[in-house]
């Protein structure tokens, strides 16, 4: 029987937020691209909460952004509130949240999708990877199709052997129950991949009707809204929000859960997959945090043309009757009438120790992978090494050097490392406090870090570029222009420092000086600067940020440099550890695992200690000397 056989550059399987943002930077990169998905009407779903940004994910976003992806775009077309988090904290954690319309994000997405050159989408389950020699030749699908391929992205999310789970009930499927893909983990593991099983979760819908918010307190978006693309005008994004509404569990609730424990699968053994410590359902947050009489409930709208509201704070797996009866036990929710049952996922994932920085795996070349198929949990995560993935898929096929972000330079760099570095038993979150340099990886600053990289790759166009050329420059002469205009005691300027609370001068001193004042800024300076030039209000953020935290950021730089120095000295790929006597066992078999790339990297493995470190840099300097030598 004759079958189906086409031939394209990339082949990327599944259309979540990683897929996306795969498929659009290799179609981008002129790449021929299918995208298969086990329903088109599942692109850039949001089966959890429909928000994106939020602690640390507004930087990734931002960074997405950066270099070229769609994320931060498409959210500036469809959220119905945003909120800048962390205000009253430096603005290292500054991050952005936006509650999206759940289903307008999907269509635009898909609507981009559709009309971007040389990609095609296909509703298709593929069930089987096809290799030689340790290398990707395409994929198969279902109905027995082939697909011939240069190279083939991983972005699967949670739908492989997925398994829904609320109390006794258990069914096969996809989140939202859709389609699970159930054959492809088979192929993987004739390919030698190891697997994981991990879980995830998701809190009830309840009808609006049925609340009543007169109980709760009402939760208002930001009056001035900072787009998250740096492409969107800020005034285009200045719309009438939706609120949101904060109320809280009460003891009675928490009893309810207690009593049902033993029915809840978590704790009777029927969940084998390892959740994610840092969203932990209702139940679990009252097993563990017993000293607490409440937790804290958000209910989101999921859209403007629904009536489904968003849970957050009380995902579960418990029975469907007694889910009734703890939502309604929520001041606010006594009548609320659930739309969709709270309900876990289980799914089968990878340990991204079996991949390279580049996100290919090691040991079967042109198969990238990304998103929650990498054991991470989150949209914004997901489309960070989605983008990735596919543009290293498609460097690799136009023979160019494949892109790492390091540490120093990204939340997409942290995230990657500590994904192909760090055993990660649960869903790994990014968090600011694993980046050891946040205070150089602001979310404000991700196009002066990232944009000239998306220009080098292709990703980002000349006028974007140029314009970016033109914000640094405003920006280096603007600081330059404050560190030198003089500001003496006149009685404007000691009228003004009494009014916002300063210390008066006793004599004169620089404009920046009087900056950098904790009490004072940029902005609110503006009466006794005449001279200042009309600048946009991102280069003058960015002016003061500079000159605040002057001594902290030339303090992360010089740190900055020491970690550069380790990252530069790369480790061949053929290197015997077992030759190296020194070395102990186990930095010898950790090493061996994992295939660092670089000094750096292996400084960071589990069992590799300083001294391990230090007999390595010895052995690399002899390998070196003798690579000369040898005249290579």
């Amino acid at each position: 029987m004759p079958v189906v056989e086409e031939y394209c550059d990339i082949v990327v399987v599944g259309a979540g937020h990683a897929g996306c943002e795969a498929a659009l930077a290799a179609a981008r990169l002129g790449m021929k691209t299918m995208m298969f998905t086990v329903s088109v009407d599942s692109i850039a779903l949001m089966p959890c909460n429909p928000n994106i940004g939020g602690s640390s994910k507004g930087h990734l976003v931002r960074e997405i952004d950066a270099l070229g992806g769609e994320m931060g775009k498409n959210i500036d077309k469809t959220f119905i509130q945003s909120k800048m988090l962390n205000v009253s904290k430096g603005p290292a954690v500054h991050s952005l949240r936006a509650q999206a319309d759940k289903a307008e994000y999907s269509r635009s997405m898909r609507k981009v999708l559709e009309n971007t050159e040389h990609l095609q989408i296909k509703q298709m389950e593929v069930v089987e990877l096809l290799a030689e020699n340790g290398e990707i030749t395409g994929v198969k699908t279902y109905s027995g199709a082939i697909y011939h391929a240069k190279a083939v992205i991983l972005c699967t999310g949670t739908y492989l052997k997925a398994r829904c789970i609320y109390g006794e009930i258990s069914s096969y499927t996809g989140p939202n129950g859709l389609q699970a893909a159930n054959y492809l983990t088979d192929s993987l593991k004739k390919l030698g991949v190891k697997m994981y099983r991990f879980k995830t979760g998701t809190p009830a819908r309840i009808d609006k009707r049925s609340i009543d918010f007169e109980k709760m307190e009402e939760q208002f978006g930001d009056p001035e809204v900072v787009p998250f693309s740096f492409t969107t005008d800020p005034e285009d994004v200045q719309i009438d929000q939706v609120s949101c509404w904060l109320t809280y569990t009460n003891e009675h609730t928490h009893e309810i859960i207690r009593q049902n424990l033993d029915r809840s699968p978590l704790y009777s053994g029927m969940i084998e997959g390892t959740g994610p410590r840092y969203c932990p359902s209702i139940e679990d947050k009252v097993v563990k945090f017993s000293d607490k009489n409440r937790h804290q409930v958000f209910i989101e709208p999921e859209g403007i043309h629904t009536n489904e509201m968003y849970v957050g704070g009380m995902s579960s797996s418990l029975p469907e009757d007694v889910q009734q009866q703890m939502y309604r036990t929520v001041p606010g929710l006594e009548h609320a009438n659930i739309v969709r049952n709270a309900y876990a996922i289980e799914y089968d994932c990878i340990d991204a120790r079996q991949l390279d920085p580049t996100l290919e795996f090691k040991n079967i070349k042109g198969l990238f992978s990304g998103g929650q198929f990498n054991g991470s949990s989150g949209y914004e995560e997901a489309a960070a090494q989605g983008l990735i993935a596919g543009i290293n898929a498609a460097l690799k096929i136009l023979g160019r050097e494949m892109i790492i972000l390091d540490r120093s330079e990204a939340y997409i760099g942290v995230l990657i490392d500590d994904l192909v570095t760090k055993e990660n038993k649960e869903p790994y979150r990014m968090m600011t406090s694993r980046a050891e340099y946040r205070l150089l990886l602001r979310q404000d600053n991700a196009d002066l870090r990232l944009t000239e990289k998306g220009y080098e790759i292709g990703l980002i166009s000349r006028d974007r570029y140029e314009r970016l050329i033109e914000k640094e420059r405003q920006i280096e002469e603007e600081v330059c222009r404050v560190e030198q205009v003089h500001i003496g005691g006149t009685k404007q300027v000691q009228d003004l420092l009494m009014e916002l609370e300063s210390t008066p001068l006793k004599s004169g001193t620089t404009l920046a000086e009087l900056i950098r004042r904790p009490e004072l800024g940029y902005q609110v300076l503006a009466p006794i600067d005449p001279g200042r030039p009309d600048l946009p209000k991102d280069v003058q953020v960015q002016v003061e940020i500079n000159l605040k935290y002057e001594g902290y950021i030339r303090r992360q730089l010089k740190q900055v440099e020491q970690f550069k120095k380790l990252e530069k000295k790369k480790l061949p790929p053929d290197l015997d550890y077992d030759q190296i006597s020194s070395l102990r066992i186990e930095a010898k078999q950790k090493l061996k695992e994992y295939r660092p790339v670089s000094i750096g990297q292996a400084s960071r493995i589990a069992g590799v200690s300083p001294a391990d470190i230090s007999v390595l840099l010895v052995h690399l300097e002899q390998y070196r000397r003798n690579q000369e030598q040898s005249g290579r």
